[in-house]
């Protein structure tokens, strides 16, 4: 095999990293009014690898509890040399559960002739309350919780169903990253970085999370409208994206 198709095939793989639409809060739980005030971060990256793509501002963000949806309208743009990303906060006054989302602007990757729309959540329990974790917000595409999604340690298995158009979708891929921040980890190789489960016919997935830390879970779905660019129809990846947080024992 030549060097330039070598090349090639390298630079393909590379592109080929899994994206992930990112959601993370300051913290997955609170117990007390220290840390009440949530910043919510939202980027468009290869977690594992920690390589950003650039991030237009997100079409809505906002938090889901009670039953209702508040949209942010507070979101700061930040940047990493040229790429960008956004922020939030929001003070947790009561007990509750807060799920936190994001429906981004569609990237386009050009390395896939497709447009990527990750819509992504986390959820964050307030002072104790442990009620409402699974009920859905309502997203095109969705991964509810059947799995209580905070309060884990490293070695839980988190179990979900994939929803799309407010129905379960079987045979779904579901792609699994850690949060590798500040790249304390390493994989023995590329096969590694992003694991895969697929759902089962009532949409259901499992996954046992080997790290303390961030886990992404983006199940991916071509989605049934396209986007014109430059004349041409391009098909788009819908995705359901939830992170859940595990730690370790003291």
């Amino acid at each position: 095999m030549n060097k330039t198709l070598i090349s090639a095939m390298l630079l393909c793989a590379t592109s080929a990293f899994a994206h992930f639409g990112v959601a993370l809060p300051s913290n997955s739980t609170i117990d007390d009014q220290s840390n009440a005030t949530q910043k919510i971060v939202y980027k468009f990256n290869h977690p594992f690898e920690n390589e950003m793509m650039d991030m237009q501002k997100p079409k809505v963000a906002g938090v889901f509890t009670a039953g209702k949806k508040q949209n942010f309208t507070n979101l700061v743009e930040k940047k990493e040399g040229e790429l960008r990303y956004h922020e939030a906060t929001y003070e947790i006054k009561e007990p509750g559960v807060y799920q936190f989302f994001v429906d981004p602007a569609p990237y386009f990757e050009p390395a896939e002739d497709t447009f990527i729309r990750h819509i992504s959540k986390t959820v964050v329990n307030a002072y104790r309350f442990g009620e409402g974790w699974d009920e859905p917000i309502g997203l095109k595409a969705e991964i509810v919780p059947l799995t209580r999604p905070y309060g884990l340690y490293k070695g839980n298995i988190f179990t979900g169903v994939v929803m799309y158009k407010g129905e379960p979708a079987k045979g779904v891929i579901v792609e699994v990253e850690y949060y590798n921040d500040k790249g304390k980890v390493k994989a023995p190789g590329e096969d590694f970085i992003t694991q895969e489960v697929k759902t089962n016919e009532r949409g259901e997935f499992s996954f046992v999370m080997p790290l303390a830390g961030w886990w992404g879970f983006a199940a991916l779905i071509e989605d049934d409208e396209t986007i014109k660019k430059d004349g041409k129809e391009y098909p788009v990846e819908i995705g359901g994206v939830i992170w859940v947080e595990t730690k370790e024992y003291k």
